[in-house]
């Protein structure tokens, strides 16, 4: 199973993006607006800067206000990302190895995609509960 049919299984395939620029507030909005835990830092909605997540958020309020820090100063830099080809199996040992939630994918240089462990999760459901319903079908015709 490829990264590419996880991707093509999602209800919406569409990646929000927010500039290391804007604030802290403003990431809050977007992740709220589109009911997502994580977003890709990206000066042109392309090419992957980092990626900020709600942890990444939680971590830095000890440090006081930061509404009005720019995304710059809390994103991680030191982003996974995943090619579409590539196997679903490399990419959960990728998730689980380095202790991640969200790797946005990248074809040719540029963003086409992001996969969270969510969406694994779902897509791994599907497939057991298919096989399931096939060997249902199998012990059931004998």
């Amino acid at each position: 199973m490829r990264i590419q049919d996880v991707i093509s299984g999602k209800s919406s395939q569409d990646v929000v993006t927010v500039s290391p620029d804007a604030t802290v507030r403003d990431l809050l909005g977007l992740l709220a607006e589109h009911n997502i835990g994580a977003l890709v830092v990206s000066s042109d909605g392309s090419e992957v800067t980092g990626i900020v997540s709600e942890r990444d958020i939680v971590r830095r309020l000890r440090d006081g206000d930061i509404l009005e820090e720019r995304v710059s100063t809390i994103m991680t830099t030191s982003v996974h990302t995943a090619d579409p080809e590539s196997q679903l199996d490399d990419l959960m040992a990728l998730m689980t190895e380095h202790r991640i939630r969200h790797v946005p994918v990248v074809s040719g240089g540029s963003l086409t995609g992001i996969i969270s462990i969510g969406d694994v999760v779902k897509h791994r459901i599907s497939q057991l509960e298919f096989e399931r319903d096939q060997l249902d079908s199998y012990v059931h015709q004998q």
